[in-house]
């Protein structure tokens, strides 16, 4: 069962962080036709085009990317579901419909919380990686602008030492934290 439980996380994390990436993106208001806007938009078209076209014309025609967050959400609850069908085959027991339906919506909270945390440490990996190794990638300057909205605040209250910024790695250990409180 571990091995099923570690192929839905990994299906659904690059789904629901792609999803994430999409609102992110949009809400920077940073072009998806750069990478990895590209590779969100492959990933998530075949769910969030649809949804994008039952949702009401306000939402629709806002500047918040609405049709991606409802589409990270739906993907949490399906993979809520999927979660407790595999746990309740494992041998958990379930006394009522409410209760199934509370447990979808929890575990699917989590799972929302926990990728998003997963996604942003990652972009910070991969942004503080090509910092100093290839500082000419085109990646890297999509990723700056991901990135900057969340280190601005560190980087208020956490001077230079020695001429080495260190606001990714003080955020990675508090994104770190926040994952083992989730957790």
């Amino acid at each position: 069962m571990r091995i099923a439980f570690f192929v839905l996380d990994t299906v659904f994390f690059v789904l629901v962080a792609s999803a994430l990436l999409r609102v992110w993106m949009n809400q920077l208001q940073v072009k998806l036709t750069q990478q990895p806007g590209v590779f969100a938009m492959a990933v998530t078209d075949w769910l969030v085009n649809p949804v994008r076209g039952i949702l009401p014309k306000p939402l629709r025609q806002s500047q918040a990317d609405w049709g991606s967050l409802m589409a990270a959400v739906l993907l949490c609850l399906a993979y809520g579901g999927v979660w407790l069908m595999l746990s309740l085959g494992s041998g958990a027991s379930v006394s009522s419909l409410v209760t199934v339906g509370l447990a979808i919506v929890a575990v699917a909270l989590k799972f929302l919380l926990r990728t998003a945390l997963q996604a942003f440490m990652f972009m910070l990996l991969a942004y503080a990686v090509l910092s100093w190794t290839r500082s000419d990638s085109p990646v890297l300057s999509t990723l700056d602008r991901l990135c900057e909205p969340l280190l601005r605040p560190v980087r208020r209250w956490v001077p230079l030492l020695g001429g080495v910024d260190l606001s990714v790695l003080i955020l990675v250990v508090l994104l770190q934290i926040g994952l083992m409180w989730v957790g």
